[in-house]
């Protein structure tokens, strides 16, 4: 992976990291507009250009009260509706259990029967030819392709997080608490992700790798699976 890609979000793999990076885009510009102005201010102050009645100044009061509550209304309004997207869980197609261990992650498709299984990180030595190190894992989740997934998380020893940025989820798995997130995957990918929380000795060996793929794909392999 190239320095200057490293440096920005990966690429949107679901609605809801759309909305994110649109979001920040937009906050980004807010902030560029903030910063212009205050700076074309500061010139015309140091230049003298701009003089102001210390006595009676109203207009500027008013300007800068009424003017940072606009921006503070422009970010906030964007981010609210985000919010509620993220929350929103609507009659999921499909539903995954991750379950935090030290250092690896379990998972469980409850809607079948008998298809668990554990996901450790391969070992650089037994890493494929072109694949990442530290972030492959011996048993990827599959998911089907624009069909919304419901993830269950929790831990069985310490706190733990599971997150995917391209899908836009990082949700804390908590001993003894259940936490729960959603996500679609709108096109097919394998998309990476790690424990964000910080777990242990180990903490960062202990990777996620989510693979989208059509559903008549992942039907066979279902039914390979748990048989």
């Amino acid at each position: 992976m190239a320095n200057h890609l490293q440096l920005t979000f990966q690429d949107a793999a679901s609605p809801i990291m759309e909305e994110l990076v649109q979001f920040h885009d937009h906050a980004m510009m807010v902030t560029l507009a903030i910063c212009s102005l205050v700076l074309y201010l500061l010139t015309m102050v140091l230049s003298e250009k701009l003089t102001s009645n210390t006595v009676d100044a109203q207009a500027i009061e008013l300007i800068w009260t009424i003017l940072p509550a606009g921006v503070l209304i422009a970010l906030a309004l964007p981010s609210l509706r985000i919010l509620y997207m993220m929350d929103e869980i609507n009659e999921p197609d499909l539903t995954l259990k991750a379950i935090g261990h030290q250092w690896y992650w379990s998972y469980e498709y409850t809607d079948f029967k008998d298809l668990t299984f554990d996901s450790y990180m391969t070992p650089t030595s037994d890493l494929p030819l072109g694949h990442f190190r530290l972030l492959e894992v011996d048993h990827r989740v599959i998911v089907p392709m624009s069909s919304t997934v419901r993830v269950i998380v929790t831990a069985d020893d310490v706190l733990h997080s599971w997150a995917v940025p391209s899908l836009g989820v990082k949700t804390d798995a908590i001993p003894g608490r259940l936490n729960q997130t959603s996500f679609l995957a709108n096109r097919p990918g394998v998309f990476y992700g790690q424990c964000s929380e910080i777990c242990g000795a180990n903490h960062s060996f202990m990777p996620i790798v989510v693979e989208s793929v059509p559903l008549a794909n992942f039907e066979s392999w279902s039914s390979l699976t748990s048989s």
